[in-house]
C-alpha cells in the first residue's frame, strides 16, 4: 500500500509543461514538479521519490532525500520557531513541524533534536515527536545473541548509553564497553550482546567473532611491521588510545595480542608490543 512519508519507485505516466505525473497507485497520480525531476526523465521510466504533503495539502513526490521518513527517529536541527511549533530542517524544501504539545524542552533555533516522525491522525499531515519513548514498541524484543542492528544514540544513563534499536526498541551501551565518542543523534551499528530476562538489551559496539579477532590480529600484526616492529600499547593503555591507534575496543586487542602471543608471533614487554622476528 503506497502512503505519504515513505520512499517509492513510481512509474511515470504523463509529461506536462510544469513537471511529470507518476503512478502512486492508491493515491492516484502524483506531480514531480520539474525542478526536482532528474535530467532526461521520460514517460514510462521509473524513478525514486518521496511522498509527502506540500502547502495546499496535495500529495507531492520529491527527488529530495528526507533524513527520517515515517516510522523513524532522526536528529534534526530546529529551523525556526513559529506560533504553532517548532520547524526542523530533515533534508526537504518544505520544513516539518515539531506541535509544541510534542516537545519536551522549549525549542531553540540551531539546536538539534531527536525526534519520531509520525502521521498526526488528526489531519493526516506528517509532523514530529519530540516524546520518543511513547513510539517505541513496549512487546519485548527478540533478537538474537550477536545479531547485528541500527542505532541512534538517544541519550545517556548512570550506566552508559541509551540507544534506539532498529526504530523499535531501547537498548543500553555500557560506559565501560565504549571505546570511541559517542554524540547523541548518532547513528551506527552495534550488535546484541544479550536481551535480559526482564526484556531489557544490553548491546555492544563490537561482535567479537572469530572473524572480527583474526582481522584485528592481522592489523595489528600489519603496524607492528610498518613501525619496525615495536609499538608501545600494553594491556594497561587507555582505551582510548587503543582505538585512536588500532579502531578495536581494549577487550578485542587484549583477545588479539593474546592469541598472538601464543601462535609466537610477538612479544608482551612491559613498554610494549615486540614481533617476533
Amino acid at each position: 500500500m503506497i502512503q505519504i512519508g515513505k520512499t517509492y519507485t513510481l512509474d511515470v505516466v504523463k509529461q506536462v509543461n510544469f513537471g511529470f505525473y507518476l503512478n502512486a497507485h492508491e493515491l492516484g497520480q502524483v506531480l514531480l514538479p520539474n525542478k526536482l525531476a532528474p535530467k532526461e526523465l521520460e514517460v514510462g521510466q521509473q524513478v525514486e521519490v518521496f511522498l509527502y504533503l506540500d502547502s495546499d495539502d496535495m500529495v507531492i513526490a520529491t527527488t529530495q532525500k528526507p533524513k527520517a521518513q515515517i516510522g523513524e527517529f532522526a536528529l534534526l536541527k530546529i529551523v525556526s520557531v513559529g506560533r504553532i511549533g517548532a520547524f526542523l530542517d530533515w533534508g526537504l524544501d518544505k520544513d516539518l513541524l515539531l506541535p509544541f504539545a510534542e516537545q519536551v524542552r522549549p525549542p531553540e533555533e540551531g539546536r538539534g533534536v531527536l525526534v519520531h516522525v509520525y502521521t498526526n491522525r488528526a489531519d493526516e499531515r506528517i509532523v514530529a515527536s519530540a516524546k520518543i519513548d511513547k513510539f517505541l514498541d513496549k512487546i519485548p524484543a527478540h533478537y538474537k545473541d550477536g545479531q547485528q542492528v541500527d542505532i541512534i544514540i538517544a541519550g545517556t544513563t548512570d550506566l552508559g548509553y541509551k540507544a534506539i534499536i532498529n526504530n523499535r526498541h531501547t537498548g543500553v551501551i555500557y560506559t565501560n564497553e565504549v571505546f570511541k565518542p559517542l554524540k547523541y543523534g548518532q547513528r551506527l551499528k552495534a550488535y546484541i550482546k544479550q536481551v535480559r530476562h526482564d526484556g531489557k538489551v544490553d548491546l555492544q559496539l563490537q561482535r567479537g567473532s572469530k572473524a572480527e579477532l583474526d582481522q584485528f590480529s592481522t592489523l595489528i600484526l600489519s603496524k607492528l611491521q610498518k613501525a619496525g616492529g615495536f609499538l608501545p600499547l600494553t594491556d594497561k593503555t587507555d582505551a582510548d588510545v587503543i582505538y585512536q591507534q588500532l579502531g578495536m575496543s581494549k577487550k578485542a586487542f587484549k583477545k588479539s595480542i593474546g592469541g598472538l602471543y601464543k601462535q609466537g608471533k610477538l612479544t608482551i614487554a612491559d613498554d610494549g608490543l615486540h614481533l617476533t622476528e
